[in-house]
């Protein structure tokens, strides 16, 4: 199998868990020029990772490479333990993380993209996305209360995505104050060796 990646990016949630399953794969860093040059298209049309390459298997989105390596190694229950409402809750969280939290995101981070050459309504978005970001993670939060990981006992396909929004959170300021929760999970998570075995190799620690 062969990742491609950005440092930091919402790929890392994809190279922790090739960590994880233990699996032997290759990691391709990507640059921002990289995404849009002809090799990669053919890859992912889109221009975005994580991109996923196993044999003849081309697969993007994030949310569909991760369930898929967690199906290349069912004894790790990344996508719960076996029965349907386990998956079901994994799929719960993964979802929200992906389409909810990471949309959030997406306004800040290309607030120019959403309203060109106008930089107070950029910052007045931006803020207001930091705004919804920290409902989404209280959200989050409470779902840890009771739990080490956002699915149960043990962890899934869903807390490494949860651990990358997080890091982003950290480097956009995102107001987390009285998270206790989510901040125990983000120091569980950053001891965890596939963690830090993917950020070594991505030049994050």
């Amino acid at each position: 199998m062969k990742l491609y990646y950005m440092p930091g990016a919402c790929s890392l949630a994809s190279h922790i868990v090739l960590e994880w399953i233990g699996k032997p794969y290759q990691a391709k860093k990507l640059s921002r020029e990289e995404l849009k040059q002809p090799e990669f298209l053919q890859i992912n049309p889109l221009g975005a990772v994580p991109a996923l390459v196993d044999g003849d298997l081309k697969l993007t989105q994030n949310a569909a490479i991760l369930e898929y390596l967690a199906e290349q190694a069912p004894q790790s229950q990344l996508l719960g333990d076996g029965s349907a409402a386990s998956r079901a809750q994994v799929r719960r969280w993964l979802g929200l993380i992906n389409s909810d939290v990471h949309r959030t995101f997406s306004l800040i981070f290309g607030a120019q993209r959403y309203l060109p050459d106008d930089e107070t309504a950029q910052a007045k978005l931006a803020a207001s996305a930091a705004t919804q970001l920290r409902t989404l993670f209280g959200h989050l939060d409470q779902q840890l209360a009771d739990r080490p990981y956002l699915a149960g006992a043990a962890p899934s396909i869903a807390d490494p995505y949860l651990y990358v929004v997080l890091r982003w959170a950290r480097g956009k300021n995102i107001d987390l104050s009285g998270m206790n929760n989510l901040a125990a999970f983000f120091q569980r998570m950053e001891a965890d060796p596939a963690a830090q075995a993917a950020l070594h190799a991505e030049g994050l620690n």
